[in-house]
């Protein structure tokens, strides 16, 4: 089954103890013909810690109603009408059945990529710039932790002629 509301629309609701209020669709369940509104249908749900350092209480939350309860509120004339279909081309828009303009969420436009000649043109940079990092690194030089021999025998030369006071 499908719904003549989708998630992110503004509704009316035309039933229940909500009655007159409106908001907008939170989510959709079309399996079961339900909806969750924002500020409608509240309904409190008593939560009990589960885990150590966590706290129970009680949370106010909008439960789902039946879709057949709320109508879609037209975002040009502000009205609540009920859903037209019109057939453009393969796709099936929805629109208003009062004053005729779509209840299509408008897509906002990405920003174009980047064409293969504006990479071509930037690839030569990069590649200057990687050239340039390769030769700034040079191989690291290896370095032991022990002193050879003969370099703790100086040191143990010099450290002794000057605690003595350099005596020949």
């Amino acid at each position: 089954m499908s719904l003549h509301v989708k998630k992110g629309d503004t509704v009316l609701m035309i039933a229940g103890k909500d009655k007159g209020k409106t908001g907008k669709v939170t989510s959709c369940d079309p399996v079961s013909g339900r909806v969750v509104v924002e500020g409608c249908n509240i309904i409190t749900k008593h939560q009990k810690p589960r885990r150590a350092g966590e706290t129970g209480g009680i949370n106010k939350l909008a439960g789902p109603v039946d879709a057949s309860n709320v109508q879609i509120i037209c975002p040009s004339c502000n009205k609540a009408t009920r859903v037209a279909h019109n057939v453009e081309g393969e796709k099936k828009l929805r629109v208003c059945n009062k004053c005729g303009a779509s209840l299509e969420p408008k897509k906002v436009e990405k920003k174009a990529k980047k064409s293969k000649t504006d990479k071509a043109e930037v690839a030569p940079a990069e590649e200057a710039k990687e050239k340039k990092t390769t030769a700034k690194k040079a191989p690291a030089k290896k370095t032991t932790a022990k002193k050879t021999v003969k370099e703790a025998e100086a040191t143990t030369e010099a450290t002794e002629t000057t605690q003595s006071g350099g005596e020949n």
